[in-house]
């Protein structure tokens, strides 16, 4: 089988080095689509459920809300782990399947359960999946600031402003694109319509804070009451309700005494407040400050999502849609840690390949012969570009490096096939049929030598192939492009290096 490789390699040598020439401009383009991140990612294939219960207590959140969920999500096909936290008001469970499940398909089956499972719930209480996102998910971090901020210390009336226009106006102009799973605001206070009831008050006319509440759902809400046809027109009946101000809040009627109505601010104070919180950002140490942290999709290229944040940033920053002549300032971008660590390894990489260069001039001692390994050691990386597109493998600080390391390796079935042809073409006729004889025996002298020794540098990288988990998830990329990259080579060593000998 080597052998009628090699013939046919020999025979249609043309075919083969316009076939080389595809592959080269294929891997220029396979470059520029390469999914590009820092480091791989090692998350496993999980689904969080979160669930806000408020004036919980953990152990209440537990009993109440955590089992129930936890007893519907067991027999999940592919679950192999469930863990949980409660804290005050929050129920956090985290399922992980196993590596072969499909995320979104684990997705759609435990929101079947949670359909199941929310009538045993309180009321009020509405689990909720984590985003579609990973432990890398975090790549583009940012805080609403002003020109005229400097180091003072913004007012509470300003963080709450602050904090609507993030979660109003900035958030669903960046969730909307591509690639981009959440966007949490951070910091701030969030924006609240408060009844602060009076006890005393209540007491004093009999009046409970059931009935204040239901006097807010029955008074805050919008009805239809149908369609009225007058000869040839119609008209929509609507009964309107939303309250629009803190005044309309406090006229609400909770009872009548003596046709004299008693309402909400008779009991109670209304006012403008914020939620309570349980954490603030702090920006240089100096002030608060109101912010948000983009959420990438898991498995989408960190690279051009961060370019795309970018550019809708520039483009928000420069039509002054946010109000206030507020701006978004990045403290955080991903984009920037993946070019310093490619940045290494693409700098690695070419002195490995201009040192390769220099020692085959300096031993081969003949410049044709050179540049016909050169160009298995420029094609090579180039098709393995290729490959790892198809295969899904991104390019980071553990592929690229394989690759890295793998430069001094390339070329060796390409040095002893090309110096072997050199050798006996001294020997030989110079007619072209008699030198593609010679090349074809040349070549097969050293064909499985070089088929052997290149197939036993790969299995020396098949344990790092087999690990499971984190471990296989971090060191496997390297191990798999060394792989591939020495696979390419071996195989354009008996094809490419003969023909264009």
């Amino acid at each position: 089988m080597i052998e009628a490789v090699i013939r046919g390699a020999l025979r249609q040598r043309v075919v083969v080095v316009v076939v080389a020439c595809i592959l080269f401009v294929a891997g220029l383009a396979a470059v520029r689509q390469l999914s590009v991140d820092a480091f791989p990612d090692v998350t496993n294939v999980q689904v969080q459920i979160a669930t806000e219960a408020l004036g919980r207590s953990p152990q209440e959140i537990e009993r109440a809300v955590t089992v129930p969920v936890e007893i519907a999500m067991t027999g999940l096909p592919g679950l192999v782990e469930m863990r949980s936290l409660n804290r005050p008001s929050l129920s956090l469970i985290t399922l992980v399947f196993t590596e072969q499940s499909d995320l979104y398909l684990a997705r759609q089956m435990v929101t079947e359960r949670l359909i199941e499972v929310r009538d045993r719930l309180p009321e009020g209480v509405t689990p909720q999946l984590g985003p579609v996102s990973s432990v890398l998910g975090e790549v583009y971090q940012y805080t609403l600031e002003h020109p005229d901020d400097g180091k003072r210390a913004l007012t509470r009336q300003e963080l709450t402003q602050r904090r609507t226009l993030q979660d109003w106006v900035v958030r669903p102009y960046l969730r909307s694109i591509a690639g981009v799973a959440e966007i949490n605001s951070t910091g701030g206070y969030v924006k609240q319509y408060q009844v602060v009831l009076d006890p005393d008050r209540l007491s004093h006319f009999s009046i409970t804070p059931g009935n204040v509440y239901e006097a807010l759902r029955r008074n805050n809400t919008n009805f239809g009451g149908g369609v009225l046809a007058h000869h040839a027109d119609q008209y929509l009946i609507r009964g309107l309700g939303l309250v629009r101000s803190v005044g309309d809040v406090g006229a609400i009627v909770l009872k009548e005494i003596s046709t004299t109505p008693v309402l909400i601010r008779d009991v109670a104070e209304v006012r403008i407040w914020h939620q309570p919180r349980f954490g603030a950002m702090v920006k240089n140490g100096v002030t608060e400050s109101v912010g948000g942290i983009v959420m990438m999709l898991a498995g989408e290229n960190a690279k051009a999502v961060v370019a795309r944040v970018k550019m809708r940033v520039a483009a928000l920053n420069a039509s002054g849609a946010i109000p206030d002549g507020l701006r978004i300032v990045p403290y955080y971008d991903r984009s920037e840690l993946v070019d310093a660590a490619l940045g290494t390894v693409v700098k690695v990489l070419i002195e490995g390949i201009i040192l390769v260069v220099i020692v085959l001039f300096l031993f081969l001692g003949d410049v044709r012969s050179s540049l016909i390994v050169v160009a298995t050691l420029v094609l090579t990386p180039l098709v393995t570009f290729i490959v790892m597109n198809r295969v899904g493998l991104s390019a980071n600080l553990m592929s690229l490096g394989g690759l890295a390391i793998a430069i001094g390796l390339m070329v060796d079935g390409s040095v002893v096939v090309v110096e072997n042809a050199f050798s006996h073409l001294g020997r030989a006729e110079s007619s072209i049929g008699s030198r593609s004889a010679t090349i074809l025996r040349s070549t097969m002298e050293v064909a499985t030598p070089v088929l052997f020794g290149v197939s036993i540098i790969i299995l020396v990288f098949l344990p790092l192939m087999t690990l499971e988990g984190m471990e296989g998830k971090m060191f496997a990329p390297l191990a798999f492009t060394i792989a591939i990259a020495l696979a390419i080579s071996l195989l354009l060593s008996l094809t490419l290096s003969p023909a264009i000998s």
